[in-house]
């Protein structure tokens, strides 16, 4: 029985905020998504803003006293936890449209942070950066977010003391330069994005030259450094691995819009291409999108630009393409420019609607597929070799189960089976989901979908 359609509505940052109270916590928790598959997916998105990058743009705020414009910031619940975190710090914010915010960092208390709004997202340790450079002091909780497997904190100290702070932990990272940050030439150990941009942060309010070597290059972290631009930094080398920051003792204000989130657009064509529907995404940037393009075409999904818009064609026969020697082909994660690790769930997904094989290997996190289970309940033919490492056989004829969201990629993948499954599906933990996707259910019901959000029932007395 098809499940009729939500009307359209923007909900206020208000309504947003709400589930963070305690009941509405465990609210949310008992939401669940309700799917019928097997209906296509056709129309035109315009996808929202890049969530990996709205985040350390927030964070910069806390670099000036002068207002910063964001505009293009997705309405999700990792952006309202970071500006709960940066309100709780003294940080003025006013939504000024449905996706511009507007910041004003002038009267910051440093010591004022919540542990409690920091451990719901990885993103929370990006306020180091800001307040050890400004305030010469950053007292910081552990991080939360996603649990993928082990997240290294030490790139991000590692720079921090490359830059002449001192680094104690007792439960929390006590952060301190006394005489001030100074300019230095180092190599990060790995190329981490939140390191490298609490570096970006950092040396750009520390005067004189500073080099990031082996640092990331996605483009979140190229909208940070352009941002940076504008607040009166210079920043060389954005796009590659080695950086060059031109600091100075003050920045000011900016009025900056965020790029498109290519984690979503590829996300949108997953979901066309196993449904069978046409799709056009607007305004997207295409040079983001050319190693998901060569990745999903190995899966047979053809990706064809219009200008900056992508289209998927209709009724794709999906078909893995071989490596040469009728050897099997293979999928793998890794830096910028590399296929980026946080589509290797989604392209699981869409691998279990092509045909022939094909070996998922997830290079970076240790339990991102831990929840192929999932899929296999479903009726996906799935290998789980290791934790890093899936074979996954399609076509696979797929039903709806019951399911619950264990992060924001799995979410998505297991959103893309149940709408290309036949019959009811349930997904909980929908919170997950809307952590990194900005209203899904609704923008999926104008493609056609027929999902529904249900809220939790009333438990018994």
């Amino acid at each position: 029985m098809p499940i009729p359609n939500r009307k359209l509505a923007v909900m206020p940052f208000d309504t947003l905020a709400e589930p963070l109270e305690d009941h509405g916590r465990a609210a949310a928790l008992m939401e669940k998504f309700v799917i019928e598959g097997g209906h296509p997916l056709s129309g035109t998105i315009v996808p929202a803003g890049n969530k990996n990058a709205a985040l350390p743009a927030l964070a910069a705020c806390l670099l000036t006293e002068e207002e910063v414009v964001l505009r293009n910031i997705p309405r999700i619940r990792d952006v309202e936890a970071m500006i709960e975190l940066l309100t709780g710090l003294g940080v003025r914010v006013e939504w000024r449209d449905d996706n511009v915010v507007s910041l004003c960092a002038q009267d910051v208390d440093p010591s004022a942070m919540d542990p409690d709004a920091a451990n719901r997202i990885r993103a929370s340790f990006l306020l180091a950066g800001p307040l050890l450079a400004r305030f010469r002091t950053a007292d910081m909780p552990p991080p939360g977010g996603d649990v993928i497997g082990r997240r290294r904190l030490d790139p991000h100290l590692d720079a921090f003391r490359a830059l002449g702070a001192d680094v104690q932990f007792d439960r929390w990272f006590h952060i301190a330069a006394r005489g001030g940050l100074r300019p230095c030439d180092f190599f990060m150990d790995e190329p981490s994005v939140m390191g490298t941009e609490n570096a970006l942060m950092a040396a750009a309010l520390t005067p004189g030259a500073t080099v990031i070597h082996n640092a990331a290059s996605e483009p979140h972290v190229q909208d940070l450094a352009r941002l940076l631009l504008q607040m009166g930094a210079r920043v060389e080398g954005i796009g590659s691995n080695v950086l060059i920051i031109h600091g100075r003792d003050q920045l000011g204000g900016a009025d900056y819009r965020i790029g498109p989130d290519y984690i979503e657009i590829g996300s949108f064509v997953a979901l066309a291409a196993v449904t069978g529907g046409e799709l056009r995404v607007r305004d997207t940037i295409p040079e983001d999108l050319r190693m998901t393009r060569l990745v999903f075409e190995r899966l047979g999904c053809r990706m064809e630009f219009e200008g900056n818009d992508v289209v998927v064609a209709a009724g794709q026969h999906l078909r893995v393409r071989d490596d040469e020697g009728d050897a099997i082909s293979k999928i793998e994660d890794g830096p910028w420019p590399a296929f980026p690790a946080d589509l290797t769930s989604i392209a699981l997904a869409l691998a279990t609607q092509s045909e022939g094989m094909v070996l998922v290997f997830e290079k970076m996190f240790e339990n991102r597929l831990f929840f192929v289970d999932k899929l296999v309940y479903m009726g996906a033919r799935i290998l789980l070799c290791d934790p890093h490492r899936a074979v996954v056989s399609g076509p696979s004829r797929l039903h709806g189960e019951r399911m619950e969201s264990p992060d924001i990629r799995a979410g998505m993948a297991m959103l893309i089976a149940a709408l290309c499954a036949e019959g009811q599906s349930e997904i909980g933990n929908i919170r997950q989901i809307d952590r990194g996707y900005e209203r899904i259910d609704e923008r999926l019901q104008q493609l056609g979908a027929h999902i529904e959000r249900v809220p939790p029932e009333p438990l018994p007395v």
